[in-house]
Formats: C-alpha cells, structure tokens, sequence
C-alpha cells in the first residue's frame, strides 16, 4: 500500500509542478517520473536546511517544492 500511496502522491505533485512551471501536467506517467525524482529532490533540500515535514500533506508539499526544482532546472540547462 505505501508504494501504491507514494506513486499517487508522486504523480499529484508532478501535475502541480507542470501548473505551477509551465501551466499544464506532463500525462500520468510524466507527471509520476517527475513527482517521484521531486520527492528525492524535495526530501534532500529539505534535508539541506533543516526542515522536516510530515503526513501526506508534507509528503506531498515536500515532493512538489522537489518538482518545481527539478522542473526550474531542467528548463535552465534546456535554455543553454
């Protein structure tokens, strides 16, 4: 059940990102590899500066403020 939880999780938070960043979702598989990469990102960031979240609300800020990241850096290298 928790894997099933994180790719749901995963595949929410890839959809916020893609609205957030460019304006649209990226198709449930694109939004789920961005969510779940945003979650490793979001958690390690986290990590980084001392903030812990916790629950499926932190799960799920912590994985979208990972994917807006994520997303954000892709279109900097992208540009270049």
């Amino acid at each position: 059940m928790n894997f099933i939880l994180f790719l749901i999780i995963g595949a929410i938070a890839g959809w916020l990102a893609g609205l957030i960043m460019k304006g649209r979702g990226f198709g449930l598989l694109g939004n789920m590899v961005v969510g779940i990469v945003g979650a490793f990102l979001g958690g390690f960031l986290f990590g980084m500066l001392g903030l812990a979240a916790f629950g499926l609300i932190g799960s799920l800020v912590t994985a979208t403020v990972g994917a807006v990241v994520l997303l954000f850096l892709i279109s900097v290298v992208k540009k270049n």
